[in-house]
């Protein structure tokens, strides 16, 4: 665990809060983080889950807010957001939904209000 190889994070790695509480665990690969990664609030909270590729975000994503209800999922590509993405609120309801492209929002997008009620729709061109 904590290997340094040539100057090089190697292997897996965990690191912690000044309290002992666990910040973050994954592993690396020459330097770059590299698969499957946690991060966690100071309260022991996961914060977010996901998976990395040469030091990018890369496929499935979560996030979550301080009360561990679901935050944000979706999928990166060259740690760009990709494809079809989903928001929350803290008390659970969906924020948004909509498509990205490279990172920018593109296509139809809908948005809604803490109570579920629906804000707006919009179609986005690049």
């Amino acid at each position: 665990m904590n290997t340094v190889i040539n100057g090089n994070k190697e292997g897996y790695w965990e690191h912690y809060y000044n309290d002992g509480q666990l910040m973050f665990k994954g592993n690396y690969i020459n330097g770059n983080l590299d698969g499957y990664w946690e991060y966690y609030y100071t309260d022991g909270q996961l914060r977010y889950k996901g998976n990395y590729t040469l030091g990018k975000r890369d496929g499935y994503w979560e996030g979550y807010h301080k009360n561990g209800q679901l935050m944000s999922k979706g999928n990166y590509v060259n740690d760009n957001m990709e494809g079809y993405w989903e928001n929350y609120f803290s008390n659970g309801q969906l924020c948004y939904k909509g498509n990205f492209i490279n990172g920018k929002g593109e296509g139809y997008w809908e948005g809604y209000h803490k109570n579920g009620e629906l804000d707006y729709k919009e179609y986005n061109i690049r």
